[in-house]
């Protein structure tokens, strides 16, 4: 029975080390965000963000997107392309989407800068928006 135990763990530590090792590091997208609408508690779909990344000084931007019904972007960073470390910022277009829901904000942008030094780590990037506070913090 104990044999059968050790070979049961063992089965499963290889499982689950293979599903992981499946997927090599250059095909996890490495950074998405989430939007969240303080007031309502419920996800903020139609934001736009921009993902720029700052070479020798300059913001150069990689990548554009729109979040979806559950207020995510689940996949930021340009397909195909090998994350590198770096400064990056998020931008989020809160202006635009305030003007579309009718609404006045005091941000008409959220830019979030901060450091990829890790390649094989995965940056996920929340935001918990009201039209006039916001907050954000480095989510998994």
């Amino acid at each position: 029975m104990k044999l059968l135990s050790i070979f049961g763990a063992t089965a499963l530590v290889a499982y689950a080390f293979s599903a992981t090792a499946a997927e090599p590091a250059t095909m996890k997208n490495p950074i998405s965000v989430h939007v969240l609408n303080l007031q309502t508690g419920i996800p903020t779909a139609g934001v736009s963000v921009e993902l720029d990344q700052n070479l020798n000084g300059k913001w150069i931007t990689l990548a554009t997107g729109v979040t979806d019904a559950s207020g995510r972007i689940s996949a930021l960073y340009p397909a195909g392309k090998q994350a590198e470390q770096g400064t990056y910022k998020v931008v989020f277009k809160t202006g635009d989407y305030y003007a579309s829901v009718k609404q006045k904000t005091f941000f008409p942008e959220i830019p979030v800068i901060f450091t990829l030094d890790n390649t094989s780590q995965h940056y996920h990037i929340p935001l918990l928006l009201s039209p006039y506070g916001y907050s954000t913090y480095r989510g998994n």
